[in-house]
């Protein structure tokens, strides 16, 4: 409230003064003080101007001294982790291009640490935002194609057809499954190689959004992508391509998956068959994980050997609790290690692969639990490397590249040496500079690698060539 009133007897009738207050022009004798006044708000108004601004700013300057602090906090932490991953990596000398990897390197560091800490303060799961960071990165739709999103048997495909009319007829198809080790990945994640392909080696592409690991556990990434293969061989004419010349092609953990569905058709009986598959440093076994490469880039950016495990235990189990054990070999029963030696084993890779530090590793005895969970890993449907002689025979013309400083280098070797040896024709691009995941830094530009670009070009000569 304003000033209180004062009566004043009208026989002295002295002199008022007068003031305005919250309530109206009060008076008060001249020489009496105003009434005191309560606090709150009207004793702040009392106060003058520049008091008053430092009383109402206080809060705010508070608050913002604690959001930097919290601000500079979190990127000490972040900071601090890309170095601690930095320094616990290794660029070998022949790399290509090695600071433009560490960056790269230091953004996907980042933004894990990053996730973690969100984890934590229960904002989000480190690998949903993860997710949201890797798909944020969207590319620029291409002129010369005609780019549309459909589903096929309930699975989100999205299509990738030329626009100019083919002079040739019928056009190849090309299912492509994306890289992000089970885990991550989209249909716009990898669409600038979607996009070349198609525009280059004038085929309709078909990117296939599979489900994803660990909310979706094996074999449902692999029964997406074989409803997804299957539903295009029944509908490809609808789209103006030849169904007999369909190719599968898949990049690192989308390779695996492209391996095996191809195993899969090649052994159905009927006309519908693949006419080639497209094998980009796939991950083609989870038995042996001290093989020389896996040995040789352990620390090798941008796929370190334990994080190529953790990838398959996501899938298989929704966690890593066996993570030391897989890398032991463990997992493997001792009389499956036997049969699988004659398939994989370092005795067959040629000398030069084997050169760089290799040493081999005693392997330690099974353990029956550990064997029992993560049988599945075993298996055909998370090792086509395994598959029996009958089955590689059926396969058709296969394209597979392999990088010099990847852990999954030997895989796609050891799998190159199984198809010859079963006389199925295999063009193998290998890049002796390159690193996982160059094959998606093939664009021009300050992140851009030239094997990278190398690598695609061979891919689409490849296609052309079918």
């Amino acid at each position: 409230m304003g000033w209180e009133r004062l009566l004043v007897p009208k026989s002295n009738k002295p002199r008022l003064n007068l003031t305005r207050g919250r309530a109206g022009w009060e008076v008060w004798p001249e020489g009496a003080p105003p009434c005191p006044q309560s606090s709150g708000p009207s004793a702040a108004a009392a106060l003058p101007p520049s008091e008053t601004g430092a009383l109402m700013g206080f809060p705010q300057a508070l608050l913002a001294l604690l959001g930097a602090a919290v601000l500079a906090a979190l990127i000490l932490l972040v900071l601090g982790s890309i170095y601690f991953e930095a320094t616990n990596s290794e660029l070998p000398a022949g790399l290509e291009q090695p600071a433009r990897l560490r960056v790269i390197h230091a953004c996907r560091i980042g933004a894990a640490v990053l996730g973690r800490i969100l984890e934590n303060l229960h904002l989000c799961s480190q690998i949903q935002f993860v997710r949201f960071v890797r798909n944020a990165w969207t590319r620029r739709r291409d002129p010369a194609l005609c780019i549309q999103d459909a589903a096929f048997e309930g699975i989100p495909v999205r299509l990738y057809l030329p626009k100019a009319p083919s002079a040739a007829g019928p056009r190849k198809g090309i299912v492509y499954f994306h890289a992000g080790g089970w885990l991550f990945g989209s249909l716009g994640s990898q669409e600038h190689l979607c996009c070349y392909l198609a525009r280059e080696s004038d085929s309709v592409v078909v990117s296939v959004a599979y489900r994803l690991a660990p909310e979706h556990r094996h074999p449902a990434q692999l029964n997406d992508c074989l409803a997804a293969s299957t539903h295009f061989l029944k509908v490809a004419e609808d789209y103006g391509v030849d169904s007999s010349r369909l190719i599968l092609a898949g990049n690192e953990a989308g390779g695996n998956l492209a391996a095996r569905v191809c195993q899969i058709l090649a052994s159905r009986p009927g006309p519908a068959k693949v006419h080639a598959q497209v094998l980009l440093c796939p991950v083609l076994q989870a038995v042996d994980f001290n093989l020389p490469s896996y040995l040789q880039n352990r620390a090798v950016p941008l796929l370190f050997r334990e994080r190529a495990a953790f990838y398959l235990l996501q899938r298989s189990m929704g966690d890593a609790s066996c993570l030391g054990d897989v890398l032991e070999g463990s997992h493997v029963p001792m009389k499956l290690r036997a049969q699988y030696r004659k398939w994989l084993s370092a005795d067959h890779l040629q000398k030069e692969f084997k050169a760089r530090g290799y040493k081999p590793t005693a392997c330690l005895s099974s353990k029956e639990a550990v064997c029992e969970a993560l049988g599945s890993l075993t298996l055909p449907e998370c090792s086509p490397l395994l598959a029996e002689e009958a089955v590689l025979s059926l396969l058709p013309k296969t394209f597979i590249l392999t990088c010099e400083y990847d852990v999954l280098r030997d895989d796609g070797l050891l799998y190159k040496k199984r198809l010859e040896d079963q006389r199925v024709p295999v063009t193998w691009c290998h890049l002796a500079n390159g690193f996982h995941g160059i094959i998606e830094c093939f664009e021009s530009g300050w992140l851009g690698f030239p094997s990278g670009k190398k690598g695609v070009d061979d891919i689409v000569s490849f296609i052309k060539g079918l």
